[in-house]
């Protein structure tokens, strides 16, 4: 299976890396994948998973979580205020949190009900237009009023710009971390997790090298 290929890789690179063995959480990401790839990858163990899209999300994992113990998803997609009660109800970590105005809707989200998922802030580390995420020169403010407003700010995720060398965009994230003491790095997907592991990574998000090609049009 392409998972226990993923899992073998990802403990090379943490070795290769000087890192800890399980120091990096794999994130299985699941968006427009087939009900039975995804049942599979479950069926094999595995128990973190990434979604994009709020909607979709609700569609599949309550009747999964049911089945599987221990299941853990991660929103690595874009936020949208409106969806955001869903999400803290649905989601265990969100990695997306790039606005003040979504820090402040989570905020009273998370005093109404007692309890908020773990949040990563995304930083645009390319500073591309059409692209979510804060621009890293205002990284360091915009961590400094989330926790002013007391959420559980937990990590850093960045995508770097397609057809670009990632590693300067996975050492500017790290930075903007370790400078804000942010022990969670969210970077790498399937093209270029190892890496993001020799950089630090301590969150890696693949899909189609698990799940194989997505067919948007099917589904």
């Amino acid at each position: 299976m392409a998972l226990s290929d993923i899992l073998s890789r990802i403990a090379a690179a943490e070795a290769a890396a000087g890192r800890a063995p399980g120091s990096v959480t794999l994130i299985a990401v699941s968006k427009v994948q087939p009900a039975a790839r995804i049942e599979a990858v479950l069926a094999a163990g595995h128990r973190v998973f990434g979604e994009n899209y709020v909607q979709e999300a609700q569609s599949k994992w309550p009747a999964w979580r049911a089945r599987f113990p221990g299941i853990r998803l991660h929103m690595i997609g874009p936020l949208q205020s409106n969806k955001a009660k869903a999400a803290v109800e649905l989601f265990d970590t969100i990695q997306t949190l790039d606005r003040p105005s979504l820090a402040e809707r989570l905020a009273r989200l998370a005093e109404a009900r007692g309890a908020c998922p773990e949040l990563f802030v995304q930083v645009n580390t390319g500073e591309e237009p059409q692209k979510g995420g804060v621009a890293p020169g205002l990284a360091d403010g915009f961590i400094r009023a989330v926790r002013g407003l007391g959420l559980p700010l937990a990590g850093a995720m960045c995508i770097p710009p397609e057809g670009t060398d990632p590693v300067p965009h996975f050492r500017l994230l790290r930075a903007i971390a370790e400078g804000n003491g942010l022990p969670f790095l969210s970077m790498g997907m399937s093209a270029d997790f190892e890496s993001a592991i020799a950089e630090g990574a301590t969150h890696v998000r693949v899909g189609s090298a698990i799940f194989g090609a997505r067919d948007y049009g099917s589904g």
